[in-house]
C-alpha cells in the first residue's frame, strides 16, 4: 500500500520530523518491518496523511502530526490544573507558554505539587491518562503520624474506598511519616483517600515521577520541553502493552 494516500507525506519524512533520525535511518526502520500504519506493516514509498492516520515504530505509537510540543512542568501549590478559573486563581497554562494551545494530561488538586504534563498531543495525552493502559504515577506523602509496616501492607494490597478497592500499589516507607506511592489507577485523589483510609490523612503530596519520566531539578513553577528521547519513552509506556491518569 504505497499510495494510500496519494496526497500524503511519504513515512520516512514523517518519521525523520519526529525524531526518528535521518530520512535514510527511518527508511532502514521501514525495510526493517518496524513500523505499522494503521496496524499493517508499512512499505518503502508509504504516504500517509498526518492527521489521521496512526504510524507506530516497534509497536509504540508514535505522534506524527507536525507543531506537537510536550511540556514538563513543576506545579507548586495553590496552582489549579485547568485552562481557567472562575475563582482567579492562577493555573498551570499560565505557567507555560501561551502558543501553541497546550492542555494538562490529567490532574493534580490545588495542594498536590509536582511533575504535571502538558500538550496538544491528544492521542498520547488518551493514553497516558486512560486507566487501560496502566501507566504508573509516583508521588512523595508527608503524612500525620507515622505509618507502621502492616498500614505499608495495606497500601500495597489494596484499600477499600468508597468507590471500591484499589488496585494493589508500590508503597515503601522512606522516613517515619513520610511514603512513597506508586499507583497506575485514574481515581480523583486517590493517593490522598488511600492514607485517610488507612489513618494517616496526607500533609503535602508531591508528584515525582510520570511512568518513564522524572526530574529533580526543575524548580517549582518552572517547566522545560521534553526531549524527543523523553516523548519516545512516554510513547512506549503508554502501549496497550505496557505498564491511567492517577489520582492525587
Amino acid at each position: 500500500m504505497t499510495d494510500a494516500h496519494p496526497d500524503g507525506e511519504r513515512l520516512q519524512k514523517v518519521l525523520a520530523r519526529a525524531g526518528f533520525g535521518s530520512r535514510r535511518l527511518c527508511e532502514e526502520l521501514i525495510a526493517e518491518e518496524r513500523v505499522t500504519v494503521n496496524g499493517e506493516i508499512a512499505v518503502l514509498g508509504r504516504r500517509v496523511d498526518v492527521e489521521h492516520d496512526h504510524v507506530a515504530v516497534d509497536g509504540a505509537e508514535v505522534g506524527v502530526r507536525p507543531g506537537l510540543v510536550h511540556y514538563l512542568l513543576n506545579k507548586p501549590a495553590g496552582v489549579v490544573t485547568t485552562a481557567s478559573d472562575p475563582q482567579g486563581r492562577p493555573t498551570v497554562v499560565q505557567l507555560v507558554p501561551d502558543e501553541p494551545r497546550v492542555f494538562p494530561v490529567g490532574r493534580l488538586d490545588a495542594d498536590t505539587e509536582g511533575l504535571l504534563l502538558l500538550t496538544n498531543d491528544g492521542d498520547l495525552a488518551h493514553r497516558l491518562t486512560h486507566p487501560s493502559f496502566g501507566v504508573e504515577k509516583e508521588y512523595l506523602a508527608e503524612v500525620t503520624g507515622e505509618p507502621s509496616r502492616a498500614t505499608v501492607r495495606r497500601l500495597r494490597e489494596g484499600v477499600e474506598l468508597d468507590d471500591g478497592r484499589t488496585a494493589p500499589a508500590r508503597a515503601s516507607l522512606l522516613a517515619p511519616s513520610l511514603l512513597r506511592i506508586t499507583i497506575h489507577e485514574g481515581r480523583n485523589r486517590q493517593v490522598r483517600r488511600m492514607c485517610e483510609a488507612v489513618g494517616h490523612p496526607v500533609v503535602r503530596l508531591v508528584r515525582t515521577r510520570i511512568g518513564p519520566l522524572g526530574d529533580r531539578t526543575l524548580a517549582p513553577g518552572r517547566w522545560r520541553a521534553l526531549t524527543t528521547d523523553e516523548v519516545r519513552a512516554l510513547e512506549r509506556a503508554a502501549t496497550p502493552s505496557g505498564p491511567g491518569d492517577t489520582g492525587q
